[in-house]
């Protein structure tokens, strides 16, 4: 086990900018509890897990455990939005000013790991919420690594592009994954060490090394780019809640893809900031009928 101590130089919600890389409460790769946070990663030296506790005058305590602790100690400041400038950036809608002067703690954190946000995207595509998490969990739960450490009971790191590529098809049928998501993901753990350059190219340019991979498309892309390298301006256009979300919350209406674009345009090249204010702001997408139901691909 190693520690650090990490003082960010600006105000900072530990909760709200490590929000985005969890996927609810039952993640197996992050957890909150007794006041600390927990993640775990495949990081350059390996798997790891990372615990941070934030500090009444504003620094985090980090401690890591495994292969990986090296690196994940390193990334703490990219994590935490040290890397984010939003300096140039303007609140067109009284909505968004008023989200940043309450939250001037959210930052655009950077885990520079694009593997480990790719997976959950890929299993978030056309499905539902519910579908996607209970994937994910399964897959962490079979294929992925015990967090290293005295994490919390359960918790995994994600799966690797070696046990991704290890998965039969029943076990694929088994997590609920569908062929056209397995797919993606099998290929794009063949190529896996590539797609890592992605976080260093950043910006449009990284999330086209991206989408090279077949059933990799816009909305995966900007997906992974927002966590991995903390995209000011990618915005997951396809997304089923999100332009009737900011629809809602900037002009009174819920819009489609065109009107989302038209909408964010004057907040380019940090659309994506806008989206993630009006999100933190605690909009949602008003309900007018049933939820979709879930399907169970494992029934089929």
């Amino acid at each position: 086990m190693k520690s650090r101590w990490h003082r960010p130089g600006f105000p900072l919600d530990l909760g709200a900018v490590l929000a985005p890389h969890g996927r609810g409460k039952g993640d197996p790769c992050q957890r909150h509890d007794a006041g600390v946070i927990w993640l775990t990663g495949n990081a350059a030296g390996g798997p790891g897990t990372l615990a941070l506790r934030g500090s009444a005058d504003g620094g985090v305590e980090a401690r890591a455990w495994g292969p990986g602790t090296d690196s994940l100690l390193d990334g703490l400041p990219a994590l935490l939005g040290a890397n984010d400038d939003d300096s140039a950036f303007v609140a067109h809608h009284d909505v968004v000013a008023a989200a940043r002067r309450r939250m001037p703690g959210l930052r655009l954190g950077a885990t520079g790991r694009v593997w480990d946000a790719l997976v959950p995207a890929v299993l978030e595509q056309k499905v539902t919420g519910i579908e996607a998490r209970r994937s994910w969990r399964e897959l962490c739960r079979w294929f992925g690594e015990p967090a290293p450490g005295p994490a919390p009971a359960g918790m995994r790191v994600p799966p690797s592009p070696k046990a991704i590529l290890s998965i039969v098809d029943w076990n694929w049928h088994r997590a609920g994954v569908d062929v056209s998501r397995r797919r993606a993901l099998i290929g794009a753990a063949q190529v896996a060490h590539r797609l890592e350059r992605a976080a260093e190219l950043g910006g449009a340019e990284g999330r086209a090394l991206l989408r090279k991979v077949p059933g990799i498309g816009v909305w995966t892309a900007a997906e992974v780019a927002q966590r991995a390298w903390g995209d000011p301006d990618a915005v997951s256009f396809g997304d089923f809640h999100i332009p009737a979300i900011v629809g809602h919350a900037l002009v009174g209406e819920g819009l489609d893809d065109a009107g989302l674009a038209e909408v964010l345009a004057p907040y380019a090249p940090q659309r994506q900031r806008a989206v993630r204010y009006v999100e933190a702001a605690g909009f949602s997408r008003p309900r007018f009928g049933p939820r979709l139901p879930a399907r169970d691909y494992r029934a089929i």
